[in-house]
């Protein structure tokens, strides 16, 4: 069988995150003192699709370091709606694979005019979204030819990560991003193939995670959407239980995403919750009675911890889409690039 595009490009994974660090440490250093200087009281995100899991991963990520507060903006308030923002004493990081959408690239640009320091993380250091951005992370990600992003997403979330990591001047995030690249090795490795024998017969499923951990929950359903038909939804591992927990009955399946973290506790809780239920429940991070364990990577610094899991998620997904009878480099209805307005 001819090898998948998006399997040759999970592969990549660590290889593109190794060249991405090896690369811009000195456009990472250079935002990352710029951004010490500003020293901003309020981030904001921009984007679409899975860079928005990317966005949302970094909101994380820098609200839990640095106890700053992120908030996601949605681009036709520029684009749309043409309304000015107030963000002096503000940053704003736009995420985009093409660094093309002209929502995306007016959004950077009215942060840029609202005052805040920009930052574009793309795969394109040429596109209108970087030139709009006083700083550009370029992802080194190489051409990506499955509509289905991997390590592009990938390489953002590294990107942002590694600019917390300078910006913070945190050795031991540092430390903790430089051997990421080892650690997806391990991960796309990883025999996840209980849970893929469960979704081959599925019509739908949850994916729960908490912290960065539900960003990579939101990628994860988007990604059984988009390659494998599938109708999938993303909750925190919270708030699946105000509402959504109803529809849980018996061999309903659930991939619950814990990970060495202070939330473990709380997933572990909802993952015997659900179980309890009759859910056929596929968890990392932990042994709970009645669930399947997916093995995941050890020891990990709970601010990439996530991140890794979803090398191994991504490895299996697309020999999911195929076991489906999908094509994973060519989702129906869907393009590589998608520029809205």
């Amino acid at each position: 069988m001819t090898q998948s595009h998006m399997a040759r490009e999970v592969a990549e994974i660590p290889q593109t995150a190794s060249r991405f660090l090896e690369n811009t440490r000195d456009v990472v250093s250079h935002a990352a003192k710029a951004l010490r200087e500003r020293d901003p009281m309020v981030f904001a995100t921009v984007a679409r699709g899975s860079s928005d899991h990317a966005a949302t991963y970094l909101k994380y990520a820098i609200e839990l370091h640095s106890g700053i507060p992120v908030a996601s903006i949605g681009p036709s308030i520029a684009s749309i709606y043409k309304r000015p923002l107030r963000m002096d004493r503000g940053a704003c990081i736009g995420i985009s694979q093409s660094g093309r959408s002209p929502d995306i690239v007016d959004m950077i640009g009215a942060a840029g005019q609202g005052g805040a320091l920009s930052v574009a993380i793309t795969n394109h250091a040429d596109s209108p979204m970087a030139e709009a951005a006083g700083h550009c992370l370029p992802l080194e990600a190489g051409v990506e030819q499955s509509v289905a992003a991997t390590k592009t997403f990938v390489n953002s979330v590294v990107a942002g990560l590694a600019l917390l990591a300078e910006w913070r001047q945190d050795d031991e995030l540092r430390a903790a991003v430089a051997a990421l690249p080892d650690a997806f090795a391990q991960a796309i490795s990883m025999d996840w193939s209980p849970l893929s024998d469960r979704l081959a017969r599925a019509s739908s499923a949850y994916v729960l995670g908490r912290g960065p951990g539900n960003a990579i929950a939101n990628e994860s359903a988007l990604k059984l959407k988009e390659t494998s038909g599938m109708h999938a939804e993303a909750y925190s591992a919270a708030e699946v239980l105000h509402g959504p927990a109803a529809i849980v009955q018996a061999n309903f399946p659930v991939l619950v995403l814990g990970v060495e973290d202070a939330a473990l506790t709380q997933v572990v809780a909802t993952a015997t919750r659900l179980a309890e239920q009759g859910a056929d429940v596929f968890l990392t991070g932990a042994d709970v009675p009645g669930t399947t364990r997916l093995p995941s990577v050890d020891g990990l610094h709970p601010l990439i911890a996530p991140l890794v899991q979803i090398a191994s998620f991504y490895a299996c997904v697309e020999g999911l889409a195929r076991r489906r009878g999908f094509d994973p480099d060519t989702p129906p209805h869907l393009r590589k690039v998608t520029e809205t307005v």
